[in-house]
């Protein structure tokens, strides 16, 4: 394990191997994840996973621990996509059967989730349901007959957190959000047709209802502009509360407040509704991804959630630190919870395996389902990393290229890409990336989590 644990600073870790800790020195994330070591209130070190790269004051794939009782909370620590996530769906069909269809099924997709920066959804909402949207999460959604009950079993937290402030969140916010249910979004956010091209673990594949050859989808997105606004609120607010409250940080990204100030509870409530909206966004999503399918491969084709799990979120959790616990507010930034076999919070069908851990690559490599290990609690306050991680920037991604040609490319290699934009395609080049397998080697071998299955794409949806 140590040759994937690197103590790079007092109160700093970092997971890595030696290559990808050269990839690292690229930018500014080690000094970001140092800044973070400095807040008010840390409880154990800063840490950086495998995928870490430069962020907005927090580096993404960074992972901190406040005390409750006398830390802070920082919206970089949670980012502007508050609950970005991943969901990941098992399908009654295998690869065979969907592949010959496979355009037709892209084209379908295409049209029922819409994506791209400004999309509105599908799914139009009163300003009385928005609220109860931002109440009650992925159950709103399942109440009124966008999906199943079992869905909300195999959300992390049952796709609710519970204290959402309503109040908290402003009407811009809301009006940015109200139009964009169902909808996946820019950036690197994606849905994608996958299948399963090798099993690692027998047992946790067959309690995740996973099989060699078979066909799944992974959605990837979050709390569309909604989220966004609420993280442009506070940190306005924050800025000038630091000085209120005596705080001084080397990066005024780091912005942040005492946990039970008023700034900070407000702050929470408002990142909760937001969490909220992005767990119905993807129920919902995941609702118009069923009827997709049905129309091109009939009603009787099945698909069943493994689990949907967060990566831009901070939660009050308890974890044992140098033998005692203590009451924490994990900020996960870029980074997946990972809890492990017996965790009382997960669903009883995952109780002897682990959590799920969704991890996408690039679109033109591999994504990887995981499950969360021991290792995960006693070193990262139940956290791992949340994808391949860039190694390029959009705009280096995007210089010399042209996306028809990179279309082309993926679709030699047996994908289909359909994007709403040109720099869509650009800027999520695979070798924007680092190597996915290289960094699920990292956490796998660090005794974090440990491989289950690993995916291919076939067909992929971007804004």
């Amino acid at each position: 394990m140590d040759a994937f644990r690197h103590q790079v600073a007092p109160g700093v870790v970092v997971y890595a191997s030696a290559a990808i800790l050269e990839q690292i020195s690229q930018d500014l994330s080690i000094e970001q994840a140092k800044n973070v070591a400095q807040l008010p209130g840390i409880v154990g070190p800063s840490l950086a996973m495998p995928d870490i790269h430069q962020g907005y004051g927090f580096p993404i794939g960074g992972v901190a621990a406040l005390g409750w009782e006398h830390g802070v909370v920082s919206p970089g620590g949670v980012g502007f996509d508050i609950n970005c996530g991943v969901r990941s769906v098992t399908t009654s069909l295998t690869a065979d059967q969907v592949r010959p269809r496979l355009r037709e099924l892209v084209d379908q997709l295409f049209r029922d989730v819409p994506c791209g920066a400004g999309a509105d959804g599908p799914l139009p909402v009163t300003d009385k349901q928005l609220d109860e949207v931002l109440e009650k999460g992925a159950r709103w959604m399942v109440e009124n007959g966008y999906g199943m009950e079992r869905d909300l079993e195999y959300c992390e937290a049952n796709g609710c957190l519970a204290e959402a402030d309503l109040a908290a969140v402003s009407e811009r916010a809301k009006k940015r959000g109200k139009p964009q249910l169902a909808t996946l979004g820019s950036g690197n956010h994606f849905l994608e047709v996958q299948w399963v091209e090798q099993i690692h673990d027998a047992a946790a594949a067959r309690a995740m209802g996973l099989s060699e050859g078979q066909a799944v989808v992974l959605i990837h997105c979050g709390s569309r502009g909604l989220g966004h606004q609420v993280c442009t609120d506070f940190l306005a607010q924050m800025g000038p509360a630091m000085k209120r409250y005596g705080i001084t940080l080397p990066d005024r990204q780091l912005a942040c407040v005492p946990i039970h100030s008023p700034e900070g509870q407000a702050y929470l409530g408002a990142m909760r509704a937001a969490a909220n909206f992005a767990w119905a966004n993807r129920q919902a999503i995941l609702h118009f991804i069923r009827g997709s399918f049905r129309k091109v491969f009939g009603p009787s084709v099945r698909l069943d959630l493994v689990y949907d799990v967060s990566h831009n979120i901070a939660k009050r959790e308890k974890h044992v630190v140098e033998g005692r616990k203590v009451d924490v507010l994990v900020h996960r930034k870029g980074a997946t919870r990972a809890f492990p076999p017996g965790h009382r919070e997960l669903p009883r069908a995952y109780r002897d395996i682990g959590q799920p851990v969704l991890i996408p690559g690039s679109m033109g490599t591999a994504s990887w389902i995981l499950a969360g290990a021991e290792g995960a609690m006693r070193e990262t306050f139940g956290s791992v990393c949340h994808g391949a991680g860039r190694r390029m920037s959009r705009t280096a991604a995007r210089k010399g290229r042209d996306a028809r040609q990179v279309q082309k490319q993926l679709e030699e290699a047996g994908i289909l890409v359909k994007s709403e934009s040109r720099d869509g395609i650009l800027e999520e080049v695979p070798e924007a990336y680092k190597d996915v397998d290289e960094v699920i080697e990292v956490v796998h071998q660090a005794g974090l989590a440990r491989k289950v299955a690993r995916l291919r794409p076939m067909g992929v949806i971007k804004g």
